[in-house]
C-alpha cells in the first residue's frame, strides 16, 4: 500500500526533530498542545482504568499528556518504528505497538475510547473509521484533533504542490472538511457526531503575545463564518449502544 509506505518513510524522515516539524516545541506550540490534550480528555471522557486506543501516537507527546491527566489504560499505535522508539523512551506504562490503524489485530469491541492528534488526515479516513468502529465498545467514544482545510495556511499547504514539497508534507496528507467529516461519521455508523473548529493561536506567535492572541481567538471561535477558518477541528462521536 503506497499510503502506508509513504507514512513510514515520512516518519523516518522527520524522526530527529518531529515535534519541531509538528510545531509543538515553541512556547505557543506548547500552549496549543496542552489545550488540545484537554479537549481530547474532555470529549473522550477518559478515566482511570478505561481501555483507550490512541492511533498515530508519534513520539508519545499526547500519550503522556493524556496518561498524566487521566491514568487511563492506553494502547498507543503508530507505523513509524523511529517515532515509537522515542515514545517508548518516555517510560510510560503504555503499550506502544507498531501497527497500521486501518487494519489492526485487536478484538471487536475491545476499547472504551479511541483518540488521536493529527492522524486521520494521513489515512484513508473511511477505512480508519470503519476499523475504529469495529474495535470500539457499544457506547464508546472517539475524539480526534485534526487540521482544518478551511484555514488559509493549511489550504495552501495541502493544495499547492510546490508549497507542499517545501514544507515536507507527506504525499497523501490532507485536512478535514467538517461537514464532510460529519457525513462520513454517520456513514460509518457513528452517532452524536460533532465536528467544530477551534484554535487561532499560531505556533510561531511570540511568547509575549500568546495571552492576547488566545483571548482574541476565543472570541473569534464564537463568531459564525469567521470561526470556520480556525487552524484545527475537534471530531467527536459515539458508537451506538445497539
Amino acid at each position: 500500500m503506497d499510503r502506508l509506505k509513504h507514512e513510514i518513510e515520512h516518519g523516518k524522515k522527520i524522526s530527529k526533530n518531529a515535534e519541531s516539524v509538528w510545531n509543538w516545541d515553541s512556547p505557543a506550540g506548547k500552549v496549543r498542545a496542552d489545550r488540545r490534550a484537554n479537549y481530547l480528555v474532555e470529549y473522550g471522557g477518559f478515566k482511570k482504568g478505561d481501555k483507550v486506543l490512541e492511533i498515530g501516537c508519534g513520539t508519545g507527546l499526547f500519550t503522556e499528556k493524556i496518561y498524566n491527566l487521566t491514568g487511563a489504560d492506553i494502547t498507543a499505535i503508530d507505523v513509524s518504528p523511529e517515532l515509537l522508539e522515542q515514545a517508548r523512551g518516555r517510560g510510560l506504562p503504555v503499550d506502544f505497538l507498531e501497527l497500521n490503524a486501518m487494519e489492526t489485530p485487536f478484538e471487536e469491541e475491545w476499547f472504551s475510547s479511541v483518540c488521536g492528534s493529527s492522524v486521520l488526515h494521513h489515512l484513508d479516513m473511511q477505512a480508519a473509521l470503519k476499523e475504529i468502529y469495529r474495535v470500539l465498545k457499544p457506547g464508546g467514544k472517539i475524539v480526534f484533533a485534526e487540521p482544518n482545510i478551511f484555514n488559509p495556511h493549511i489550504f495552501i499547504e495541502r493544495n499547492v504542490p510546490l508549497v507542499k514539497r517545501w514544507l515536507g508534507v507527506s504525499p497523501d496528507e490532507t485536512a478535514v472538511n467538517r461537514w464532510k467529516m460529519n457525513k462520513l461519521l454517520k456513514e460509518c455508523g457513528f452517532a452524536h457526531e460533532t465536528v467544530f473548529p477551534y484554535d487561532f493561536l499560531h505556533p510561531h506567535t511570540p511568547e509575549l503575545c500568546i495571552g492576547m492572541v488566545n483571548r482574541l481567538g476565543s472570541i473569534i471561535e464564537k463568531i459564525p463564518g469567521l470561526k470556520e477558518i480556525a487552524g484545527s477541528v475537534i471530531i467527536y462521536a459515539q458508537k451506538p449502544l445497539s
